[in-house]
């Protein structure tokens, strides 16, 4: 099974650099990992439009949609009021997560702690991971918080349900310069055009010049391109390999 995903950050804050954006390298890397393929990440600001027709596009195009952001109880915190916008829908107070927000605060609850219980029309609500709020849910969009410790914690209580057919992953280490391998990389991609074939230079580390990854959904494809590339490569030139 094959699913593609993208992922929604929203906040002001991102786009000003007075914060830094981990989430989104975070959910990359645990959907890599599931087998799940990350199309598109993007980064918006705070605003009602904008969520509502990102959400929109993201929701048309991916398997899986992850929003980032905004679900706070402050003024800025719109994510909540943009998603039903994309969906058309209302946004309405859970009358659960109400009475468990009333339980919680008891004589301090205001309507801004009140703001926590609210949902667009017709939202699952997911309960587990770090504290009870709960992760909600509307059709194929997940709405997950900016903190990154809760975001991280309520992904992980939620990702056996994005398992897909995994990725299998091979890296070669090279003593060479992209100039002088880029032939037999691109004679690689040319015999195994399906392969994911990446190359990363490193300046100043000792032990490899160039980090090559070959990725497939396919363990005997990407092991052949392997096999093929090992072949090819001038002798002495790798380093070592890794199965990830």
């Amino acid at each position: 099974m094959d699913r593609t995903a993208g992922i929604v950050v929203i906040g002001n804050e991102i786009l000003s650099g007075k914060v830094s954006d981990t989430n989104s390298s975070f959910l990359a890397r645990e959907l890599r990992r599931m087998g799940v393929d990350l199309r598109r990440v993007c980064v918006i600001r705070d605003d009602l439009d904008d969520i509502a027709r990102t959400v929109r596009q993201f929701h048309e195009s991916y398997d899986l949609v992850f929003t980032s952001g905004g679900v706070g109880p402050t003024h800025d915190d719109i994510t909540i009021e943009g998603i039903a916008r994309a969906f058309g829908r209302r946004v309405v107070r859970d009358p659960d997560l109400e009475q468990k927000l009333r339980d919680f605060y008891k004589e301090k609850v205001n309507d801004a702690r009140l703001k926590m219980s609210e949902v667009p029309e017709g939202a699952e609500l997911i309960y587990g991971g770090a504290l009870a709020f709960p992760t909600m849910k509307i059709e194929n969009v997940y709405v997950l918080p900016g903190i990154p410790e809760i975001l991280q914690s309520k992904f992980l209580s939620i990702r056996e349900r994005f398992a897909a057919d995994p990725f299998h992953l091979r890296i070669v280490y090279t003593r060479e310069g992209e100039g002088m391998i880029a032939e037999f990389l691109n004679d690689t991609v040319r015999l195994f055009p399906e392969l994911m074939l990446g190359s990363y230079p490193k300046i100043g580390d000792p032990e490899y010049v160039v980090k090559l990854t070959l990725e497939s959904k396919s363990l005997e494809y990407v092991e052949r391109a392997l096999a093929h590339l090992l072949r090819i490569l001038p002798d002495g030139c790798v380093v070592k390999t890794e199965i990830l």
